[in-house]
């Protein structure tokens, strides 16, 4: 990469997760693309789905919101985007920015044009792509779901059920299987400087894009250097899993995959005294630093995201 430009950075995930690191991105470069889930089928998200046979928008919605620009004029469209109807009636609940991303689709059947006519509107500073341009489903295979036989091995059919799970995860699957993966997410990929996977849901948010067969290839494949941001603290469909767990996860479903850099906060990087050894087996380096909100919550500050990523991209 030449010094004098600005990094290219491919940004994989989907919900909050996705969302703060974009956040922190964007105060490091402009070449920013956001490559999105679309397997959401939960609140307004899985309403519009159902109603509109369309892709599920609200983590793209997000995704647009969190690159908008932190002048006043930024702020408002993400607050707006973000707002959602109140009321009891058939727009209760509904997000405004998703109501607006698929109306655009029902008069621009190509989900990236329309994405991209918002991401005009707002001013973004970088693009938002789904991963797939067909909904997908997510389906676990899941041990103890059921208290009076906890060694039965189950299956929950859903993004939003998989993800407020309490049983343990054992296999994730999309259907329909092997979907093609975007076209242009997969340009973003090939072309960028660095790959960034997660912070987020795993099994919901971050692992569902190496189960596309073009996508997992392209991540693979590309000669950027791949970073994995870990959670503050694992999520309900990872509660008791490791850091080290979570990384061979993404080991176990893409065993080509050459991992650069980890960047993991010290609280959870201290309940696993294997991540060190276990990232270096894996030929990338581990960044252990506060990245946490201060209010106590288990989510990252995009401002020391945001330091994490220029360091290492400066390195």
């Amino acid at each position: 990469m030449n010094p004098l430009q600005l990094p290219r950075v491919t940004a994989l995930g989907g919900g909050h997760g996705l969302s703060a690191s974009l956040q922190a991105l964007r105060r490091v470069t402009s070449e920013v693309t956001a490559v999105v889930t679309v397997a959401d089928d939960g609140g307004s998200s899985g309403r519009l789905r159902a109603e509109l046979n369309c892709l599920p928008p609200g983590d793209l919605r997000m995704a647009l919101a969190a690159l908008c620009d932190d002048d006043q004029a930024g702020r408002m469209w993400a607050d707006v985007l973000q707002s959602r109807f109140r009321g009891e009636g058939a727009l209760a609940g509904h997000a405004v920015g998703n109501l607006l991303i698929a109306g655009l689709w029902q008069q621009i059947p190509d989900p990236v044009v329309g994405l991209d006519m918002v991401g005009q509107l707002l001013q973004t500073a970088g693009r938002v792509l789904p991963m797939c341009t067909q909904p997908l489903a997510i389906e676990a295979d899941v041990l103890g779901l059921d208290p009076q036989r906890p060694d039965e091995m189950c299956t929950l059919r859903g993004q939003s059920s998989v993800a407020k799970t309490r049983a343990e995860v054992r296999a994730i699957r999309l259907v329909p299987k092997d979907p093609p993966g975007c076209p242009e997410a997969l340009e973003a990929i090939a072309t960028s400087d660095y790959v960034v996977l997660g912070p987020g849901s795993w099994f919901t948010s971050v692992m569902p894009h190496l189960l596309v067969p073009d996508l997992k290839k392209a991540i693979v494949d590309s000669a950027a250097q791949r970073i994995v941001t870990l959670n503050i603290a694992p999520a309900d469909e990872t509660d008791g899993f490791t850091a080290s767990r979570h990384i061979e996860l993404l080991a176990e479903h893409a065993p080509q995959l050459r991992i650069d850099w980890v960047v993991a906060g010290q609280s959870f990087a201290a309940q696993d005294p294997h991540l060190a050894d276990y990232v270096a087996s894996l030929g990338g380096r581990l960044k252990v630093v506060d990245v946490a909100m201060r209010d106590g919550s288990a989510r990252h500050d995009p401002l020391r995201l945001a330091s994490v990523y220029a360091e290492i991209m400066r390195a």
